[in-house]
């Protein structure tokens, strides 16, 4: 209840409580002064709005007895005379309040029902009463928060303030929402007067479900308060409370409810809860729900690439020219909300007015998205360079391709229209297959380092679970979170977890297969670039390979490219002494061998005190291929001493 301009309400409100309350003392004095009642019929209407006590009394149905008894209780709060006029009434010195005794001797059309559980005074818990001494006797007292409204003050209830938060239209929209938010209020509009309307909101922007609950509540004329599901108690009686209090709230304050959950879906005690409540309630998932009534379901994902474009055009304004194209980029690359994009260009906009490099939106877009990922996978810091990498120039064609292929794919499959042909196979992935230490692991950080990404090792022990379902459950997790940073995902050793599917003989086969084939369609809808690594191509399901859009083989170096990888090895402030290189590459192992043996040939030579030389590197082999339990022959070391 609210008026535009609160005070003329507030001090008529006020002057029409002291007229009711005068009513009542004149009845407890046993008064029958029509002068007294004809102020309070003048004061009523004088108000410019409706009298707190008359919209308590509409809204929650209360009879004209259930309405004084209301007042009474109230009055003796706010009134001293009439607190002493109660007492009197009581006898014997009585201090203890209005009683539904004194109420049915005092008030007009008295009814014993006032007070049932069923009744509104107390199905609301617009009063509380202290039966100890028995219904009639026992203290009526009335509920803070409504002595509050009835005073004219209305805020949110104290017991819900530590569980809700005002969920407040947002400043700016993707044009997508907007469409939602059209056709939620036709719906909502055409909806049966007589059920309460539910609202499903799901989707993979979170802020933007908010968004658009808040911008059609406040269309209706509600305001929105949000409350995490996961924070709605388990016991019966608590959710009972809470369903109470909300509704009530609900009436007082013209609110709707937004109910927030988590990666997780609804809880069964938020679900209860919203089976229960019959006051507009808009629920916020990521995936559909199910509830005991019907709903209305709307889809709320983040903006496509090039609405993206346009809000961060708007974002940044004129400034936007100063990124030099690369809105595309940006566009493509982070999947965020229109409200993260509104809030970083904001931010952002005037380091770019006094001469801030274009990279400073794309590297905020980059931070935005790691805290999830974190939480997740490994973050890998990058250093490696093209030049570092020693591969056949086919491979490393094929992995510059790769790198043009996330650079331009706003280009090709949005302003181009591939896109619009088939949404299938959008996803660019790629498989690195060859034998340990060929440097998959480093193409992987060079890719990132080209497109200035982070880059991510998915731990497979932690997303492989031998429960059913927590597999695709961790896989959600780790793309939803690397969607929104456009993170390059690195699936090392990747045929341990996305081996070939089995021929179904039991139902773990067939969960199993269920998990391989949930991979393939997150891969497939991944915005950014994923890479499975693997020793044996073989052993990954064809059905993959498929769907891969890139296949690498890193084939084990031969004698040149040893020699090149021994070349690339040794940093230019290493001191080396007279290495022979030729010789060096006779050794038969792959790059990664040869970068340990290094590493431990340079610890052995500080420790001494002398550069690198050969006999630090023979000890070093021979270390290394203790390892592997395989002597080096001695045609491989024939001239290292």
């Amino acid at each position: 209840m609210s008026d535009p301009d609160p005070t003329p309400w507030l001090e008529a409100n006020q002057r029409h409580l002291v007229a009711e309350l005068a009513r009542l003392k004149g009845r407890l004095r046993g008064e029958a002064d029509p002068g007294v009642a004809s102020a309070a019929e003048t004061a009523r209407s004088e108000i410019p709005g409706v009298p707190a006590i008359d919209y308590l009394a509409d809204r929650f149905g209360l009879s004209a007895f259930e309405r004084d008894l209301l007042l009474l209780a109230a009055g003796v709060e706010m009134d001293s005379e009439l607190a002493a006029l109660v007492s009197a009434a009581r006898g014997e010195g009585r201090r203890d309040g209005v009683t539904l005794g004194l109420a049915l001797s005092a008030l007009e059309g008295p009814h014993w029902s006032a007070l049932t559980p069923a009744r509104p005074l107390r199905r609301w818990r617009l009063i509380e009463v202290d039966d100890s001494a028995g219904l009639t006797q026992g203290r009526v007292r009335i509920d803070e928060r409504i002595l509050h409204f009835l005073a004219g003050v209305n805020h949110l209830d104290g017991r819900l303030r530590g569980l809700t938060r005002p969920a407040e239209p947002s400043a700016v929209m993707a044009q997508e929402h907007r469409a939602v938010c059209a056709a939620l209020r036709t719906a909502l509009l055409g909806a049966s007067a007589d059920e309460a309307p539910l609202v499903l909101l799901v989707g993979d922007d979170s802020l933007g479900r908010e968004d658009v609950a808040a911008a059609v509540a406040a269309d209706l004329g509600f305001s929105l308060q949000s409350l995490r599901a996961s924070d709605v108690s388990a016991g019966n009686a608590e959710i009972e409370a809470l369903a109470t209090l909300w509704e009530r709230e609900a009436v007082l304050l013209d609110c709707a409810l937004l109910l927030i959950c988590d990666d997780d879906g609804l809880p069964v005690p938020a679900s209860r809860l919203v089976d229960q409540l019959r006051c507009p309630v808009f629920v916020s998932a990521a995936r559909s729900q199910s509830f005991g009534r019907p709903a209305l379901r709307f889809v709320v994902d983040k903006p496509a690439p090039l609405e993206q474009k346009r809000l961060w055009q708007g974002a940044l304004g004129d400034r936007a020219a100063r990124l030099n194209g690369e809105l595309d980029g940006i566009a493509s690359q982070f999947k965020l909300s229109a409200r993260e994009i509104h809030t970083q260009g904001s931010r952002l906009a005037p380091a770019l007015a006094a001469g801030g490099q274009p990279a400073l939106v794309w590297n905020a877009c980059r931070t935005m998205g790691r805290s999830k990922l974190d939480e997740l996978a490994q973050h890998i810091e990058v250093a490696a360079s093209w030049d570092d990498l020693v591969l056949p120039e086919a491979q490393k064609a094929t992995l510059r391709q790769l790198a043009a292929h996330v650079r331009n794919r706003l280009k090709v499959h949005l302003e181009w229209g591939f896109a619009a042909k088939s949404t299938r196979g959008l996803g660019i992935s790629g498989l690195f297959t060859g034998e340990s230490g060929t440097g998959k692991t480093m193409a992987a950080e060079i890719l990132a380092r080209e497109l200035a990404l982070d880059l991510y090792r998915i731990d497979l022990s932690a997303v492989v679970s031998k429960y059913i379902g927590e597999t695709e459950k961790n896989l959600r997790q780790v793309f939803d979170a690397a969607d929104e940073s456009g993170a390059v995902l690195l699936f090392d050793e990747a045929d341990s977890l996305f081996g070939k599917r089995s021929e179904v003989k039991d139902s773990h086969d067939r969960y199993a297969n269920i998990e391989v084939s949930y991979l393939l369609q997150r891969m497939e809808a991944y915005r950014g670039l994923a890479i499975l690594t693997t020793n044996l191509k073989t052993a990954l399901d064809t059905a993959f390979q498929r769907r891969l859009r890139f296949v690498v083989q890193f084939p084990f170096p031969d004698q040149a490219m040893r020699e090149a990888i021994w070349r690339n090895t040794f940093p230019a402030n290493a001191p080396v002494a007279a290495l022979d290189y030729s010789k060096l590459a006779r050794l038969n192992v792959a790059g990664g061998s040869i970068r340990n043996i290094a590493l431990n040939a340079a610890f052995a030579a500080a420790e001494l005190g002398e550069p690198v030389s050969m006999n630090h590197l023979l000890s070093a082999a021979h270390h290394e291929a203790s390892k592997r339990e395989r002597p080096l022959t001695e045609a491989e070391t024939r001239g290292w001493e």
